[in-house]
């Protein structure tokens, strides 16, 4: 994908990429360089995961990041992409909503053009009113704002049986609320799927996990955006750990270098022009 420009435009294209027939493939990112990375191999867009990023920066997942923090490191990716950027900004690290859009604002201002705000334990209530200040905070600034809706009925087991009722019952209220998008993780059976893009009017985004369909299954499905989630970032922590433990405690350098990136093929990619 070419870069795009100004951040109107990335707006206007982030919006576009959930319209188009493919996937929308978003492997999230926790850093500048792994965004510069996945806007290297090709990537349409570039998104965050709030728990890669969380632990990058010395955090646990879950709310813990202070939002200055956050932004900063935001900023830090915007520096090295021409991508739409959205970020997973948790809860919006407030159960005020007048806070929680103040907060957005924040992220909006170094220029980002999506979120991921989540119910998690929350009630939908409490994210419905999080919605309606966030989008009364962009009406007011006359801004474009990608509002991803994240449901975590699936995800934190929070309607044992009557998961899909559940979800669906969500979407709707976020809709109403203003929300442009519905991510419901760890939703994974093909028939809830499909229900879910049938009974309720949002954009369906689905998390990569264990049993989910095949990428041209969900296509067919009517699903339109793939998140990572964390999977990258734990991956990575994975390979490092084996490649240090045996560095540390065998004294070998070889597994350093096996299968490794070559340093100048990393470097250019923060060249300036």
């Amino acid at each position: 994908m070419q870069p795009v420009s100004s951040q109107q435009d990335r707006a206007t294209e982030f919006r576009r990429l959930h319209m188009q027939d493919r996937l929308l493939l978003l492997a999230n990112v926790w850093d500048a360089s792994s965004a510069r990375m996945m806007q290297s191999l090709g990537a349409n867009a570039i998104a965050t995961t709030s728990a890669g990023l969380a632990w990058a920066l010395g955090y646990a997942d879950g709310h813990a990041l202070p939002v200055a923090q956050h932004v900063a490191a935001i900023e830090r990716i915007v520096r090295v992409i021409d991508l739409p950027l959205t970020v997973d900004v948790e809860n919006g690290y407030s159960d005020d909503p007048t806070q929680v859009a103040e907060h957005v604002q924040k992220f909006m201002d170094v220029g980002v053009v999506g979120i991921n705000i989540e119910d998690a334990s929350d009630t939908p209530d409490v994210l419905s009113r999080k919605i309606e200040a966030v989008k009364a905070m962009c009406a007011k600034r006359g801004a474009d704002l990608f509002v991803n809706a994240r449901t975590d009925v699936y995800l934190k087991q929070l309607a044992p049986g009557r998961e899909l009722e559940e979800t669906v019952l969500r979407a709707r209220r976020y809709a109403a609320a203003g929300a442009d998008g519905l991510f419901a993780p760890y939703v994974a059976r093909a028939s809830d799927i499909k229900s879910l893009v049938r009974e309720q009017a949002l954009p369906l985004n689905v998390m990569a996990c264990p049993g989910l369909p095949p990428l041209p299954e969900l296509t067919r499905l009517g699903v339109r955006r793939v998140s990572a989630g964390s999977a990258l970032a734990q991956k990575l922590w994975s390979s490092a750990t084996l490649a240090a433990a045996t560095f540390l405690e065998q004294g070998s350098t070889a597994s350093l270098f096996e299968g490794s990136t070559p340093f100048g093929e990393i470097n250019p990619l923060f060249a300036k022009p």
